[in-house]
C-alpha cells in the first residue's frame, strides 16, 4: 500500500509526452462512440479502469463485432495510458497504482445512468 500512496501522492498524473497525448486523443474521439453504449447499460466501467460489455443483448447483432472491437481498442488504450503516464514519471513500477487511481476518478465522474463496477457489482449511478 506504500506505494500506492507514494504513487498517488508523486505521480503527474496530467504528464503530457507525445504518445500519452496520442492515447489521450483516440481515446476521445472514440468516446463518442462509445457514449450510446454507456447510456443505454450495455458497456460499464470496471472497478480495473477498463470498460466491459456489460449486456451484449442491449446491442443488435449486427452492431456488436463493432461494439466489440470498440471496447478491445479502448481497453488497448488505456493499458498504454496506465503505462505511458507512469513510464514518463520515470517509475513504471506504479503502472498499476496509476491505473487504480484512474479507475477510481473515471467512477467517480461516470454520468448518471451509467453501469459502473464497485467491489465487482455492476449498478447504475
Amino acid at each position: 500500500m506504500a506505494a500506492f500512496s507514494h504513487a498517488q501522492a508523486a505521480a503527474d498524473l496530467n504528464v503530457n509526452t507525445p504518445a500519452v497525448a496520442a492515447v489521450k486523443a483516440a481515446m476521445q474521439a472514440r468516446h463518442a462512440q462509445l457514449s450510446a453504449y454507456y447510456q443505454s447499460g450495455a458497456v460499464g466501467l470496471t472497478v480495473e479502469g477498463f470498460v466491459a460489455v456489460k449486456d451484449a443483448s442491449l446491442v443488435p447483432l449486427s452492431q456488436r463485432g463493432a461494439l466489440a472491437g470498440l471496447v478491445n481498442d479502448e481497453n488497448t488504450d488505456r493499458t498504454h495510458l496506465y503505462q505511458g503516464i507512469a513510464a514518463a514519471n520515470g517509475h513504471p513500477e506504479w503502472e498499476g497504482e496509476i491505473q487504480r487511481i484512474f479507475a477510481l476518478r473515471w467512477i467517480d465522474k461516470a454520468q448518471s445512468g451509467w453501469f459502473v463496477q464497485r467491489e465487482g457489482q455492476w449498478s447504475r449511478k
